[in-house]
């Protein structure tokens, strides 16, 4: 059984492939407009999501087949103890795949140990959100045609930011890839990221506390909040939230093909008048997120009777 818990599960060629035909999907959607007739896709979130679980739902919808599911834990006998094994092997027997967010890290692994169905992991904690890492590929790749040859920023919360930590992996596998990492001390992305994937591989990176002083430098800047669910103190939240905030002043040096990306939602991190410039691409991303999920979906159905 194929499950999805870590994007570094899918080859170069898989992600290839399913970019290929989130395209194809694009071009003519009334051609899959039927492919998943009959099938149902159940959507477990026992944490709150809003452009992931709709865009599961709205690519299942669109390929024709039905969904099923919850989208808190009280709404799930979660609140009455039972485990996520055995809520996900129940569920299996009346879902043909199950898309699952989890606030604990490792808990989709846990859940697709038990499955009988596909299991695609939509965010468990801060470790791995596969599917936004889809989503950002898609739109990396529609903005610039390529993986290789690109100078990536990473703006916000790295330590948490587990949408950074898959992008991160991701990205690691393509030629001449540079990372800039950008925090404040307390949110650096962590070491175990640096040296298992980073430095192990030769990348060139760096990490700085200025955004203005290496824009000019950036090819995609990957925005991200940050988190007040992902920290034990009010206090150091407060502190922190604010320590980056995008304005058009701030690309005043950025390059004019810069991609400008965030997987959302946003709090005060990228000012609003910042949507206008064309370098803005973070609403594409919300659409493209459908379009990959469709293709993922689709990519784990086919041969399933």
């Amino acid at each position: 059984m194929k499950h999805l818990i870590d994007i570094m599960e899918l080859s170069t060629e898989e992600i290839d492939r399913m970019i290929m035909r989130a395209n194809d999907i694009i071009d003519d959607p009334k051609k899959y407009s039927h492919i998943c007739q009959g099938r149902k896709l159940a959507t477990l979130f026992f944490e709150p999501s809003t452009r992931t679980r709709l865009s599961f739902e709205a690519a299942m919808y669109e390929l024709g087949g039905n969904v099923l599911g919850f989208s808190e834990a009280q709404s799930s006998s979660a609140a009455k103890g039972e485990s996520v094994a055995d809520t996900v092997r129940t569920v299996g027997s009346y879902a043909d795949i199950i898309a699952m967010r989890h606030p604990k890290e490792g808990a989709a692994l846990v859940g697709s140990s038990k499955s009988t169905v596909p299991v695609i992991n939509a965010g468990d904690g801060g470790h791995n959100h596969p599917t936004q890492t889809l989503t950002d590929l898609l739109t990396i790749n529609r903005e610039k045609g390529r993986f290789d040859n690109l100078t990536v920023g990473l703006c916000g919360d790295l330590k948490f930011g587990r949408t950074v930590h898959s992008l991160i992996s991701a990205m690691s596998r393509y030629e001449n890839v540079s990372f800039v990492l950008i925090s404040p001390e307390e949110l650096k992305v962590p070491e175990y990221l640096k040296e298992e994937v980073i430095k192990k591989k030769g990348i060139n990176f760096v990490e700085t506390t200025d955004l203005e002083g290496v824009m000019p430098q950036l090819d995609i800047l990957y925005m991200t909040r940050v988190q007040r669910e992902r920290f034990f103190s009010e206090q150091e939240y407060i502190r922190l939230k604010d320590s980056y905030i995008l304005t058009t002043d701030k690309l005043a040096n950025a390059k004019e093909e810069l991609s400008i990306l965030h997987p959302l939602p946003r709090v005060n991190e990228i000012s609003l008048s910042v949507d206008d410039d064309p370098r803005a691409k973070y609403f594409e991303q919300v659409l493209n997120g459908k379009y990959i999920r469709m293709a993922l979906i689709l990519e784990f159905l086919e041969g399933i009777k």
